[in-house]
C-alpha cells in the first residue's frame, strides 16, 4: 500500500531533517544516529489512563497491573519454581507502559526533534482502546485515535515528514486497530486507518502481514532482569534443568473455530507418553497461574504453540524464556512477525509443523519430534538461551550492562528504518501513499481481505470472549 516515487533529488542539506541526517557523522558523540525525541502528550492519552485504571477492562481490575512502572505486582512462587527477583505478574497487554517506561530511562533522548532518528509518540493505544472493546459505539472507540491525530497535525515536529519519521506501541493485536467498516458491531477502533497514523511505524505484539508500517514486538512475558547476572543466572538454570518430557501444551480447545488444530494436538497429547498437557478450561484455570505454567515449559524439550485467539499467542515467549523449543503451525504467528528479534533461520531455534500435516493427520507431532537427535535439541536449545535477552524488557528502574533486551533491539531497527528512508529521500525517493490508495480504499481492500483471514479470527471476538485470559493461554 506505499509505493516509492521517483522526485527531483535534494542533498541532505537541503532537506528539513538535515540536522538528524548530519549528526550521524559526529562519531565523538555515542549517541550520534541514536537521538530519539519522545513527545509529551496531553494527559489523557497516557497517565489519566492509569490514573482511571480500574476502567481498563470490563473483566479485570488492571490497577494491579500497572504497578512497578506497568511489569505488575512481583511474582507470588511459594514452590520456588522461579528465582526470587526479576519476576513479575505482568499483564500480556502490558506493554504500552513498560515501553514508554523504558523510553524515559533511554539514554539518547533528546528534547532537540531536529537531531532526533525518531519520533516516539507514547499514546497508549492498547489500553485506551480495552475500556471500549465491548458495547461501546463506533464513535466512542474511535474518538482519542482522531484527537490524537488532531493533535499530532498541529505540531511542527510532524510537519518535517508527515509522520513517516513518527512511531506509536500499541500492545494489542493489529486487529484491534483495523476496525473495517463503521458498523457499530464491528470489532475494534479505526486508529490504522487513520491518515495521520497510517503514515506512522506502528508496533504492536501481532502485526498484520499485509501493511508495510506495522512491525511486531515481543509480549511482554513475566520475567524482567534488573541486571545481568539475572538473566546469566536463569539462562544457566533453564541450561541444566531436567526435562522429563519430549513435548508439551497449555491450552484449551477451538470448537468454534472450524480451522483450528488445537482439537487434534489435544487429542494427540493426550495419547502420548511423551507428552505434558495442562488444559486449560474458560475462567479460572492454572493456565493462569504463570509459576505452572513455567514449570510447565521448563520440564519439556518442545512446547507447542498454534495459534491463538488470532495468529500469536503470549505462550510462544514464556515457553522460550524457560528454554523450550517453540513448536510452531503458522509462519503468521512468529517468522513473519518478529523479525527484528528473532533469526531469519527458523529452524536454529523451533520446529515448523504445517496446521494441514496435523489436521489431514498426514503427520503425527510426537512422529515429527521424536526424530531429533538428543544432540539436536541440545543445539537448538542452546540458541533458544542465547536469544532470550532479546525477548524480554529489562525492568525499567534499572538498566542492563552487557545485554540488550526486547526494547533495545526494537529502537535500533526502528531509527534505522528511519535513517534509511530519509537517505532515499535526498536521493530522490519518497515514501507516500500511491495514487487511489487512500485511507479508505485501504481499509476497503483490507475488508476483502478479512473474509478469508480476519474473519475466522473476528468469530470468536464477538462470541465475548474474555480477553484479559483466553490470550494468556
Amino acid at each position: 500500500m506505499v509505493t516509492l516515487e521517483a522526485v527531483e533529488p535534494k542533498p541532505p542539506s537541503l532537506q528539513p531533517f538535515w540536522r538528524a541526517l548530519a549528526s550521524i557523522s559526529n562519531h565523538s558523540d555515542p549517541c550520534a544516529g541514536k537521538y530519539v525525541y519522545m513527545h509529551d502528550l496531553p494527559p489523557e492519552f497516557n497517565q489519566d489512563l492509569l490514573d482511571n485504571c480500574k476502567n481498563l477492562s470490563p473483566w479485570t481490575n488492571m490497577c494491579k497491573y500497572t504497578v512497578n512502572a506497568g511489569l505488575g505486582p512481583v511474582l507470588e512462587d511459594p514452590e520456588g519454581t522461579l528465582p526470587k527477583t526479576g519476576w513479575f505478574s505482568t499483564n500480556q497487554f502490558a506493554v504500552d507502559v513498560i515501553f514508554h517506561n523504558r523510553m524515559k530511562q533511554y539514554e539518547c533522548l533528546t528534547n532537540d526533534s531536529g537531531i532526533a532518528a525518531a519520533l516516539y509518540v507514547p499514546f497508549y493505544a492498547g489500553l485506551e482502546i480495552a475500556r471500549n472493546l465491548w458495547g461501546a459505539n463506533v464513535s466512542v472507540r474511535d474518538s482519542a485515535s482522531l484527537r490524537l491525530a488532531k493533535w499530532l497535525r498541529g505540531r511542527r515536529e510532524w510537519a518535517v515528514m508527515g509522520g513517516l519519521d513518527h512511531f506509536m506501541v500499541g500492545g494489542r493485536v493489529t486487529w484491534d486497530f483495523r476496525r473495517l467498516t463503521d458498523d457499530d458491531h464491528d470489532w475494534g477502533n479505526k486508529l490504522l486507518y487513520i491518515p495521520e497514523v497510517m503514515n506512522m511505524s506502528m508496533l504492536m505484539v501481532e502485526k498484520s502481514p499485509y501493511h508495510v508500517n506495522d512491525f511486531a514486538i515481543p509480549y511482554p512475558t513475566y520475567f524482567h532482569p534488573s541486571q545481568d547476572s539475572d538473566i546469566e543466572h536463569w539462562q544457566n538454570r533453564v541450561r541444566m534443568v531436567e526435562r522429563p518430557y519430549l513435548f508439551s501444551f497449555a491450552g484449551a480447545p477451538r470448537p468454534e473455530l472450524s480451522t483450528s488444530i488445537r482439537g487434534q494436538i489435544l487429542d494427540q497429547c493426550k495419547s502420548s507418553k511423551f507428552c505434558n498437557l495442562l488444559e486449560c478450561d474458560r475462567g479460572e484455570s492454572k493456565c493462569h497461574v504463570p509459576t505452572v505454567v513455567m514449570k510447565l515449559f521448563q520440564e519439556s524439550d518442545f512446547c507447542l504453540q498454534p495459534q491463538g485467539d488470532s495468529y500469536t499467542r503470549r505462550s510462544i515467549f514464556d515457553s522460550m524464556i524457560a528454554g523450550c523449543i517453540p513448536v510452531l503451525f503458522h509462519n503468521h504467528s512468529a517468522y513473519t512477525q518478529y523479525v527484528w528479534h528473532l533469526p531469519e533461520n527458523y529452524s536454529s531455534y523451533s520446529v515448523f509443523i504445517s496446521e494441514e500435516d496435523v489436521r489431514t493427520g498426514r503427520l503425527t507431532i510426537e512422529g515429527v519430534l521424536r526424530k531429533f537427535s538428543r544432540s539436536d535439541i541440545q543445539t537448538m536449545r542452546e540458541e533458544v538461551i542465547r536469544l532470550i535477552p532479546g525477548l524480554v524488557y529489562n525492568d525499567p528502574r534499572h538498566k542492563l550492562k552487557n545485554f540488550r533486551d526486547a526494547f533495545d533491539l526494537t529502537v535500533q531497527a526502528l531509527v534505522k528504518r528511519v535513517t534509511d528512508m530519509r537517505i532515499k529521500i535526498s536521493e530522490g525517493k519518497f515514501v507516500s501513499f500511491g495514487a487511489g490508495n487512500s485511507a479508505e480504499d485501504i481499509r476497503e481492500s483490507d475488508l476483502k481481505l478479512s473474509q478469508r483471514e480476519i474473519g475466522q479470527w473476528e468469530v470468536e471476538k464477538r462470541n465475548g470472549e474474555q480477553d484479559n485470559l483466553s490470550k494468556q493461554v
